[in-house]
């Protein structure tokens, strides 16, 4: 016998949240004030919330698409917190079913938040079933099948759906037309970062970290806040355990060092991938399937966790035969090696290799000495051999006799 399992509203928004640490649900934001950077965002954000507030109805549906670690899962808790409602928290591969997506619109209450993440990677069958949620409120089901199918429509409370991906080329067309805010978060600013590093250390009780301490960090943050939080977590440990427990200038150079971070960001494996096209493939261009192989990462790995940001540092390029070094690393070795190897791919002057061809006749006693390289081909020996009179047959005594009239190897030839 089937047993059913009921879960309640309570119950369900306990257990997301428990799997966050307490002080990471202090950093992040509750509301738009407190929210630091992505403006433009913000002021659309504000301005749909007031109007849906005065109104007294749901949001309208939003699609938040951008690299990693920017903030669109705390977007979804902001707006949520704004509306004075709950915020279900949710990921695209998790709705391996249509009951997984029914059991939660079904228990939602008025104005409730929807967060779906990774919201690319939604099966197609679970699609179908958003469609008429988000236009018409209902869902749309199908029981038993054959003469005794019946379809049955649950209507739902009025609720916001927030997608978020990495990928928004890969949502469907049908999908990503259904959302009235759509918006693309872009890299913070150095300035944001500090922002957010200064909230978060007085979160993180963190007293006398130093205005310079700030400003290193945020300069190897790669523009994501939460790079910059994880940071700041290990200069907190690192002042902790290794120096005065002050986190000052000090204690971020040594825990970065120690981290493998230099002065712009880069890790040991942004370091060893240029070291390798520097070295080993001449600076470029190299297929990227090339250099995963040679570094023994995942093709996947590569493309998503190393190259953006060389290509937004200006430090690679992709072109049609493949990746290449555009300018000089910090690094000291990997900028010696590709000078090294730009050195060696230049073009070397070649010995002249010439030999001595003695015709025969009149010309017994001249000499000519050029580069067999530039040794006519078959067709053209031919007509050398027509134009100075002998036969076509005799292809040695012709091209011998052509070439030293002219004192040169005809344009012809």
């Amino acid at each position: 016998m089937a047993k059913e399992r009921i879960v309640s509203q309570s119950a369900q928004v306990t257990e997301s949240e428990s799997d966050l640490d307490p002080q990471t649900l202090e950093i992040r934001p509750r509301s738009l004030g407190e929210y630091v950077g992505q403006r433009a965002l913000v002021e659309r954000l504000t301005i749909a919330l007031t109007a849906s507030k005065s109104r007294g109805d749901a949001m309208e549906h939003v699609l938040l698409h951008g690299p990693p670690g920017l903030g669109k899962t705390t977007l979804a808790y902001v707006i949520a917190n704004e509306m004075g409602s709950r915020a279900y928290v949710t990921s695209g591969p998790a709705l391996s079913k249509a009951g997984d997506l029914v059991g939660t619109l079904t228990k939602m209450e008025e104005n409730d938040v929807l967060f779906i993440d990774e919201i690319h990677r939604l099966p197609a069958a679970v699609e179908e079933y958003i469609y008429p949620a988000m236009e018409d409120r209902r869902i749309d089901f199908t029981l038993d099948s054959g003469m005794h199918a019946r379809v049955v429509t649950i209507s739902l409370k009025p609720f916001t759906l927030i997608g978020a991906t990495t990928r928004a080329g890969l949502l469907t067309q049908a999908l990503r037309s259904r959302f009235g805010i759509a918006h693309h978060l872009e890299f913070y600013g150095h300035d944001d970062l500090v922002g957010i590093l200064e909230r978060a250390s007085r979160i993180l009780s963190m007293p006398g970290i130093t205005t310079d301490a700030f400003d290193a960090i945020a300069s190897r943050s790669r523009g994501t806040p939460r790079i910059a939080i994880r940071l700041l977590r290990r200069v907190r440990d690192f002042a902790t355990v290794r120096g005065t427990g002050r986190a000052d200038r000090a204690a971020v150079d040594g825990a970065l060092k120690l981290e493998g971070i230099d002065a712009r960001g880069l890790d040991d494996l942004d370091r060893k991938y240029m070291r390798t096209i520097a070295e080993i493939y001449g600076g470029g261009p190299v297929g990227v399937e090339a250099v995963a192989a040679t570094l023994a990462e995942d093709v996947g790995t590569i493309e998503d966790m190393v190259e953006p940001y060389l290509l937004q540092l200006g430090y690679l390029a992709r072109t049609r035969q493949g990746q290449r070094l555009t300018k000089p690393v910090p690094s000291r070795s990997v900028s010696r090696s590709l000078q090294v190897a730009r050195r060696s791919k230049r073009p070397q002057p070649r010995e002249p290799l010439g030999v001595l061809i003695k015709p025969e006749g009149a010309a017994a006693a001249a000499t000519a000495q050029f580069n067999l390289s530039r040794l006519p081909t078959a067709r053209t020996r031919q007509s050398c051999g027509a134009r100075s009179g002998l036969q076509t047959g005799s292809r040695a005594t012709g091209q011998r006799t052509c070439c030293l009239q002219s004192g040169r190897i005809p344009r012809s030839c």
